[in-house]
């Protein structure tokens, strides 16, 4: 069973055990709704490909394996977990694990993950520039305000040379101010995630989470003056649950398809380009 529980989210769930409190926490009875041997599960995602993908999941292979799929889609990311908790999914498929943690720790959500189904590689767009090397002195950078995804957003620009991070920094848990090499004087414009692909035209070059950048158009590999190499990335996105829920079988049987040799080839056909990866 491919089933990783974070520490965090272990020890929240031992607490619950016992304290019959908390914020949020699993009951495999609570899991879905069971009709004529059919299991509908609520599922948060994001649009795409989250979405994409998980609708290829339901139309395609949920039937066979006893499930029907109801799919509620976010644009926020700080709804899906608080509505996971709160019990108005049964899971939630939008998230990487640096993000997953920054949640559990500062929310206090008792959850259990899966292992990674796709990587959306980071990538740096421009209206203006055709390369990395033509960032003038002074150029405007817009970059995502969240903690887990900026530091990733800076390590793809550390990684090219373009700044340097302050030693001893975790690439993870960087933010703007522990650069401590800026030779072009770079000047970063923080914005909500979803904000970054709309408000391209007013910096000279933004780092756009993947799927954002998807919903706009735009190719990592194809659009992009700089793009996130996908191999041994930690920033695989997985099916989250509510702790306790990990064992469920309408769940283990749902990130099942999910990790299926369908599920690999229509990410690999419908995402040719690479601006979506499998992650097994």
């Amino acid at each position: 069973m491919r089933t990783s529980l974070t520490l965090a989210a272990a020890v929240a769930a031992t607490v619950l055990t016992l304290s019959a409190c908390g914020a949020g926490g699993g009951d495999e009875e609570t899991v879905g709704q069971e009709s004529d041997g059919v299991t509908t599960l609520t599922v948060g995602v994001s649009p795409v490909p989250h979405g994409d993908i998980l609708r290829f999941v339901d139309e395609n292979l949920a039937e066979d394996a006893g499930l029907d799929l109801e799919i509620k889609e976010f644009t926020d990311y700080t709804a899906p977990n608080k509505a996971l908790v709160d019990g108005d999914l049964d899971a939630n498929y939008f998230q990487h694990l640096p993000y997953y943690e920054s949640e559990v720790e500062g929310q206090g959500y008792e959850l259990a993950h899966f292992e990674g189904v796709h990587i959306e590689p980071f990538a740096l767009y421009s209206e203006t520039l055709e390369n990395i090397e033509d960032l003038p002195d002074g150029a405007t950078i817009g970059i995502n305000n969240d903690p887990s995804n900026q530091g990733r957003a800076l390590d793809l620009l550390a990684q090219a040379g373009v700044i340097g991070l302050a030693d001893g920094v975790d690439a993870v848990t960087a933010t703007i101010h522990d650069v401590a090499d800026n030779p072009k004087n770079l000047e970063f414009v923080e914005a909500d995630a979803a904000q970054l692909a709309r408000t391209l035209a007013d910096t000279d070059a933004s780092v756009i989470n993947g799927n954002n950048a998807l919903e706009a158009g735009l190719s990592p590999t194809e659009d992009s003056i700089l793009v996130e190499d996908g191999e041994g990335n930690p920033y695989s996105n997985f099916l989250a649950v509510r702790a306790g829920d990990e064992t469920n079988e309408a769940i283990i049987a749902l990130d099942d398809l999910l990790h299926s040799d369908e599920v690999k080839q229509y990410i690999e056909d419908t995402w040719s380009d690479g601006a979506v990866l499998p992650a097994f």
